[in-house]
């Protein structure tokens, strides 16, 4: 087996014609930029574009395909050199069964079979060009019909505040809104890692995938697998998900959760932290809050944490652009002397680093490494922060 490194949640902002895809999306998030900075930039060896639904997503994929920029891999995903592309949407469900909106992901093999499903789509929704878009079917008619199209069904950063599976998806279990047989892997999010998700028994049974969610280019990769596959292709992908024939998720590299938005419970006026059981903010009297990841986890708890046996590791690590000092320019002159951000993250020695960046900076990347940086808990929307002394 080889290791490929992949980030499954990437968002187009905008079409080449300049059309919006995801709203929030920064505009030079384009199809042509992502797939070359993803590859040429970060390292990666397989992305997921979430947004490959879109008329003009798919039309621009098919023209790349017809240039010979991309090739069709006979067991399913998109070659750009030796990255592959695997098509993907990025759907929200908030019908009858649920408490609230639930993100998902839809992952399919061909360009043929995501152009079958953005048809059936538009018979579901308002607006088939945009990102995340409800879809006015439950979750188990939308995961049937992933499955009619081969697809794989993942629930989406299944623990933030607003429009995920735990955050007010559901009361308590997933069975309330989908059929737990066809749930292919979980993607945790940013402000959760293994042990903290393990602590609900239901999801002993499913793969953790850790994804970016990438609204800008910077963002890719903040979040990411290893994954242990013969290549990278769709049918390798759903066999690793499986554990099938020694493919498996080797490992997670994800932020330390108390970098995460939504770690910690805050007051939704002042972002100050918002004690459990408080009845108003410490600090200027509003009785509203933003429920933070980890005490939602300690409210759904059903088993001790790490008590599910074989997970791969989840690795505490930090994207470049969180290290304090590291500027654009610095970055550039990394990316200038060994390559990719995977390279910087995973390999290249201390000494090396300090011939490029001072010994300062070089350090905190080591750090980074061994999740050894001290870090503030963020909340409310609000990033954590590095504390670098």
């Amino acid at each position: 087996m080889t290791s490929f490194y992949a980030d499954l949640h990437i968002h187009i902002g905008r079409t080449r014609t300049g059309r919006a895809v995801k709203i929030t999306g920064a505009k030079t998030l384009t199809l042509t930029n992502l797939i070359a900075h993803a590859r040429d930039k970060k390292g990666l060896n397989m992305v997921g574009i979430i947004d490959s639904h879109s008329p003009e997503v798919l039309q621009e994929l098919e023209e790349l395909l017809d240039l010979g920029e991309l090739s069709e891999h006979p067991d399913g995903g998109l070659m750009y050199g030796d990255m592959s592309i695997i098509p993907g949407s990025e759907l929200e469900i908030n019908s009858e069964e649920t408490s609230g909106p639930i993100h998902v992901l839809c992952f399919f093999p061909y360009l043929h079979t995501m152009r079958l499903f953005s048809e059936w789509l538009s018979l579901h929704l308002k607006n088939i060009h945009l990102s995340s878009q409800r879809v006015y079917v439950s979750g188990k008619e939308l995961q049937k019909k992933t499955k009619e199209l081969g697809g794989l069904f993942i629930p989406a950063h299944v623990f933030t505040p607003f429009k995920s599976l735990y955050g007010k998806g559901v009361k308590r279990t997933l069975a309330e809104v989908f059929d737990p047989a066809l749930i292919d892997a979980v993607e945790l999010g940013l402000s959760a890692d293994t042990s903290m998700a393990d602590q609900l028994l239901e999801l002993h049974r499913y793969p953790f995938l850790t994804n970016s969610d990438a609204h800008s280019l910077a963002k890719i990769a903040r979040e990411y697998q290893k994954i242990e596959m013969k290549e990278p292709s769709f049918e390798e992908l759903r066999k690793a998900l499986s554990r099938e024939d020694g493919r498996k998720v080797a490992a997670n590299y994800g932020l330390d959760p108390l970098l995460g938005k939504y770690h910690r419970t805050v007051c939704s006026n002042c972002l100050s932290p918002f004690p459990e059981g408080a009845l108003h903010c410490l600090h200027c009297g509003s009785e509203k809050y933003i429920r933070g990841v980890a005490d939602r986890i300690a409210e759904l708890k059903t088993a001790e944490s790490g008590t599910k046996g074989g997970r791969p590791p989840y690795i505490h690590q930090v994207p470049l652009e969180f290290i304090p000092g590291l500027g654009p320019k610095l970055l550039e002159r990394l990316m200038d002397h060994f390559g990719t951000e995977m390279a910087v993250l995973h390999s290249v020695p201390r000494a090396a680093l300090e011939e490029a960046i001072p010994a300062k900076i070089a350090d905190l990347i080591v750090k980074a490494r061994s999740g050894e940086l001290k870090v503030h808990a963020g909340g409310g929307g609000r990033y954590g922060k590095i504390m670098n002394k």
